[in-house]
């Protein structure tokens, strides 16, 4: 009899994700085991506990995902579960809180497909607003985009607050490479006339760029909104739209909506659930190994 593939799914919620659970079904980890309310604490003695009660061959067939809401718990979680194995006896781990990671990934690889295909251009010095960006996807948009090169500002409701994620990025999920500021919606209009790319990542139901803003952006080339509960993030903008063109952008910018971004954010959490169930070696993946896969994903790869 064949052992079974076992995927642990850590979150510090009371509740697992049904859509994690879901996705991690399709990806053929036929036995899911879910634990809640762990705190960071408890992690080694579980992954411990799940290592050493299987032979090598069983180890190969067991890995380890991490939810909930908050990044840098799930950071944390991540870390400690590598550190945690004993080899032979590893196995691999996936954090994905909040699908925040891939549903990043997604949007800013998509964001940098449509600057090469109408600019000819990548990220690399373009000025990029996180919109309602003190959130998970805000965070993790603003580091993607700034690591790849960009100039990005976290734009919130408070200035201090948003300053305060805008360090807690460069300082927990930079390593070195990124400079990104913080600042409030009160100095949106002015960010705005200078602003290349925009990514809405407020909560569902926000606009967070109006028509009257968008009139006022004249060198903007790509919006992309993760919204798909009405009003739109970005107005003009729907869920369906990818590469299409936004009513009411002087500069022509390019909308990239809600489902579009899902799209490729399913493909990239599917390719990474199915790397740990096919790897030969244990792997470890975060929020830059999900972009990796959405660039070949937008690339069509």
């Amino acid at each position: 009899m064949e052992k079974p593939y076992i995927l642990h799914m850590f979150t510090p919620e009371k509740n697992l994700s049904p859509f994690d659970a879901n996705m991690a079904l399709d990806a053929g980890w036929l036995s899911l085991v879910p634990y809640t309310n762990l705190e960071p604490g408890e992690i080694t003695a579980m992954v411990q506990d799940a290592i050493f009660s299987r032979s090598l061959s069983g180890v190969k067939r067991t890995a380890i995902f991490i939810g909930g809401r908050d990044v840098g718990t799930a950071m944390a979680m991540l870390r400690t579960a590598q550190k945690s194995m004993v080899p032979p006896f590893e196995i691999s781990a996936f954090a994905d809180p909040s699908g925040a990671f891939t549903t990043a990934a997604a949007m800013v690889a998509m964001a940098e497909g449509e600057l090469r295909k109408h600019h000819q251009t990548g990220l690399e010095g373009k000025s990029v607003l996180a919109l309602g960006g003190t959130g998970p996807v805000g965070q993790i948009a603003a580091v993607l985009a700034a690591r790849a090169g960009a100039k990005v500002k976290i734009i919130g409701r408070q200035l201090e607050k948003a300053q305060k994620v805008a360090e807690l990025c460069n300082a927990e999920f930079g390593e070195g490479q990124t400079a990104i500021e913080g600042d409030a919606d009160a100095n949106k209009g002015e960010l705005l006339k200078t602003a290349d790319v925009v990514f809405a990542t407020a909560a569902a139901g926000i606009q967070v760029l109006s028509a009257e803003l968008l009139a006022a952006s004249p060198q903007l080339k790509v919006a992309a909104d993760v919204n798909a509960v009405p009003p739109s993030g970005i107005a003009g903008l729907g869920p369906h739209h990818k590469g299409t063109p936004i009513e009411g952008s002087p500069s022509g910018a390019i909308g990239i909506g809600a489902l579009a971004i899902g799209n490729v954010k399913y493909q990239a959490q599917h390719r990474l659930l199915l790397r740990m169930r096919t790897t030969d070696k244990p792997v470890y993946l975060a929020f830059n190994d999900a972009f990796e896969i959405a660039r070949e994903v937008v690339r069509g790869g």
